[in-house]
């Protein structure tokens, strides 16, 4: 039969790992909830047609939700360009008033102003996923730094013409698309390459907008995803 001191100390054990398996959980789970930005860990997978900005959310809204933050309304960063009657759409203007924080808790911007101007917190070791990881940057392979914004440096849409939207998310064959570099970091030292929103247009064999041309100048469809509440 088992003594009074063995079962104190089996008691002992399995509230210690109780305790253990608690202090273990308990912080991820606090980080999803507190979650209010981040770069999708993959994209749609269809190139630059992403079911138009409503697919986008929803794209960003399902990682949100399977990364505990779902209560929150997420938006993809993404603008529109105005076209067949419909007005341009701003990406800084769907994103909410900040302040946003990534996976680990770090502010990545106060608010709207902070994340367009030059002293804003995004890096490559601050643009996490939804589940908390750095992205693939330049040097890394493969390399897939590029995020799908079609937006100006102050978070604005381009104006109506020359196509930076992949027809306003709705084409994987047409246009292209303007991207921005999670790592701030391209080719040369000039102020695009080290743009986290405006640096280069999508190009490729395909036009610009197809899952392959995306990933042949070092993406993958990812999108930036911002709590709006």
């Amino acid at each position: 039969m088992p003594t009074i001191l063995s079962t104190i100390t089996r008691l002992g054990i399995c509230a210690g790992a109780v305790v253990v398996s608690l202090a273990a959980t308990s912080p991820s789970f606090a980080q999803g909830t507190d979650t209010s930005f981040f770069v999708t860990s993959n994209g749609i997978g269809n190139g630059g047609n992403l079911g138009g900005l409503a697919g986008a959310d929803n794209h960003c809204q399902t990682l949100a939700q399977a990364a505990g933050a779902g209560a929150k309304t997420w938006r993809a960063y993404l603008s529109t360009q105005a076209a067949d009657g419909k007005p341009a759409i701003n990406a800084k203007d769907r994103i909410g008033n900040g302040p946003w924080k990534n996976a680990k808790g770090v502010v990545v911007a106060k608010d709207v102003a902070d994340l367009h101007g030059a002293s804003n917190n995004l890096s490559k070791q601050t643009s996490l996923s939804e589940k908390g990881e750095v992205i693939n940057g330049r040097g890394d392979t493969p390399n897939r730094h590029d995020v799908l914004t079609g937006s100006q440096a102050d978070g604005t849409a381009f104006a109506a013409g020359e196509d930076r939207t992949c027809k306003n998310w709705t084409s994987s064959t047409q246009g292209a698309a303007m991207v921005g570099h999670i790592d701030r970091t391209g080719l040369n030292e000039e102020p695009p390459a080290k743009s986290w929103n405006t640096s280069h247009p999508s190009r490729g064999p395909d036009g610009g907008c197809s899952q392959n041309d995306l990933k042949s100048t070092g993406g993958d469809g990812l999108l930036y995803c911002f709590a709006s509440n």
